[in-house]
């Protein structure tokens, strides 16, 4: 397979690409053509995700309490998190599933997109060390840790996004679910937020909660920009 476009969306070039392949190896694709999974990467991968993520989180925000600090990497470091990483870059187009778990959909499981973020970040680590893994999760992750500092874990973006609107006066905000898909079991849902009616943003997730609230995330990161 050429990885070469996932390569530009975590941009980093793989001098070994078996490392990369194997990050995406799901353990029914290993146990059908008897080949390693990546299972040992990603026990690898969430390791060095806290620890990047910790280390991110203490140097920016040096008012944050202990406790606090647990808060926000909890509330980030999580497979929500990642699968939103393994969406945004396309890993479904690239991980190696057999055929049954195919036939299930694994390729839009969230539970499987996120282990696979967790072995690519491994795999990259063994490959060219920490600094490209230290930029690929900073760059994914610092805008859910800002958010995530702001309220310590008390707030969701649904409060955060009627707080900041609220300011300006009384508000109308609205959330509509407005698509479905996938099978029953593993379903796919999008949502918008609508703001004295007008549209801020859509967001999916895998349930109607996860998808208000990725709506929500992404109203106040547009918000944010002006």
């Amino acid at each position: 397979m050429d990885y070469a476009k996932l390569e530009e969306e975590l941009e980093y070039t793989f001098q070994d690409k078996n490392l990369l392949q194997t990050a995406l190896t799901h353990t029914s694709y290993a146990y059908e053509k008897k080949t390693t999974s990546n299972e040992k990467l990603e026990f690898l991968g969430d390791s060095i995700l806290e620890f990047l993520s910790s280390i991110y989180i203490y140097k920016h925000y040096p008012d944050l309490k202990e406790g606090e600090m647990t808060k926000v990497r909890a509330q980030v470091v999580c497979e929500a998190s990642l699968y939103k990483i393994a969406i945004a870059h396309n890993f479904s187009d690239f991980l190696r599933l057999g055929k049954s778990e195919r036939a299930t959909g694994g390729q839009v499981k969230a539970a499987i997109l996120a282990d696979s973020v967790e072995a690519v970040i491994a795999a990259m680590y063994m490959d060219g060390g920490l600094e490209p893994v230290n930029h690929f999760i900073v760059k994914n992750l610092k805008d859910e840790i800002y958010l995530a500092s702001k309220n310590v874990g008390q707030k969701d973006y649904k409060t955060v996004l009627q707080e900041i609107l609220q300011k300006h006066g009384d508000v109308d905000i609205k959330y509509r679910i407005i698509k479905e898909s996938g099978p029953d079991h593993n379903k796919i849902f999008e949502a918008e937020v609508v703001y004295n009616g007008k549209i801020l943003a859509n967001g999916t997730g895998n349930s109607k909660k996860h998808a208000e609230m990725d709506a929500a995330r992404l109203a106040i990161e547009r918000l944010k920009k002006g």
